[in-house]
């Protein structure tokens, strides 16, 4: 009952936003006038600078990481059918290439950062965090072909054996944790968990309805609903995504809650700005930037849509809108700035926040169908 009162409230309160910064009339301005030859340049140099990048190298192959790594791995496929690519680019070859690599040699390789060299408890976080990760990629992967890959299996095999099954975690994964938001910080095991859920939902030939892991998905969503009204929206914005994956996530007014919630979120300008997606605050004291953004943009604009919200809604035209207007037209990306300091904009570190968001633009402005 309280769960449903809260999630009333956040509706009621949203209809009002929505009365006030809804359009007259449907944007009829297309999705297609951006550049998607642009985008897919610049996601293929990132990733080909990620994996010449000397911190990404894990003996021989370069660790996944959800800034750069994983949201390339997510989007780069849906831009091929806009390109006439009859096969993955050679970046993307690479990349499955490295995470089958791992996953075929999973207890032989060493973790991404072992607690000899990076303190306790970074074996079991890069553990789960890696399995997490390499599931998601494969399963984008496999899901394209409409196969589930032995390799994928593999992968599934190794995630499963990780789960914690005792405490505050039960049915998630240790996370890594280094104090940087919004990926490696307080809330993020949550954030893994549902990537998790996107993983299982998203494998091919009925995979989340194996008998053998009835019991791991229980647990996994246990842990997804017990924790969800303590999450910021960032994490719930994930949660919606998953629920369009994975069933038995959200109940239908629960749902409704989180689309009225992103809206309400949703700025005068029809983008949206991660800084008030949570309560982050950033280590050197510098005020978060507030403006609409790619990042924040083009995932709540991509969750709203799998979550059954349609494109033509206005509000998400209006998000749509943003992105069109706001690729970069020289270097074919979208930006967002740091929630943990104030960065050169031009920075490797700052560059990682608009490679998610370049990535989580093109995943919204094509969906798949």
């Amino acid at each position: 009952m309280t769960r449903v009162m809260a999630g009333a409230s956040i509706l009621s309160g949203c209809l009002l936003a929505a009365i006030v910064s809804a359009p007259l009339r449907a944007i009829t301005q297309e999705a297609g006038s951006w550049d998607p030859r642009a985008a897919a340049t610049y996601l293929d140099e990132r990733q080909a600078w990620w994996f010449g990048y000397p911190q990404a190298d894990r003996e021989g192959t370069a660790c996944v990481s959800c800034h750069t790594t994983l949201p390339y791995a997510l989007a780069r496929p849906v831009l091929r059918p806009r390109l006439n690519e009859r096969e993955p680019s050679a970046t993307e070859t690479k990349l499955i290439g490295d995470v089958v690599t791992r996953v075929r040699a999973w207890k032989d390789v060493a973790p991404y950062y072992p607690d000899q060299t990076r303190g306790l408890p970074k074996t079991a976080e890069s553990r789960g965090t890696e399995s997490i990760l390499n599931a998601v990629i494969l399963a984008r992967r496999d899901s394209s072909d409409g196969r589930l890959s032995n390799d994928l299996r593999l992968a599934f095999s190794n995630l499963w054996a990780l789960q914690m099954r005792t405490g505050e975690l039960t049915g998630a994964w240790a996370w890594l944790y280094f104090r940087l938001e919004p990926w490696e910080g307080t809330a993020s095991a949550y954030f893994g968990a549902t990537l998790a859920a996107v993983a299982v939902g998203m494998a091919p030939n009925g995979y989340a309805s194996s008998a053998d892991i009835q019991g791991n998905l229980e647990l996994l969503r246990g842990y997804l609903v017990k924790q969800r009204e303590r999450q910021p929206t960032f994490n719930r914005l994930m949660l919606l995504w998953a629920s369009a994956n994975l069933t038995g996530l959200l109940t239908p007014d629960e749902r409704d809650a989180l689309v009225a919630e992103a809206f309400c979120k949703q700025r005068p300008d029809g983008g949206w700005s991660l800084s008030s997606l949570g309560s982050w605050q950033r280590t050197d004291g510098s005020a978060l930037d507030t403006e609409s953004d790619g990042y924040a943009t083009g995932l709540a604009t991509f969750a709203l849509q799998q979550a059954g919200v349609s494109p033509t809604e206005p509000r998400v035209q209006q998000g749509l809108q943003w992105l069109v207007q706001h690729q970069d037209t020289v270097t074919g990306r979208w930006s967002a700035s740091s929630l943990n300091k104030l960065r050169d904009p031009e920075s490797a570190a700052a560059r990682f926040m608009s490679d998610a968001a370049t990535a989580y633009a093109v995943l919204a402005l094509t969906p798949e169908r």
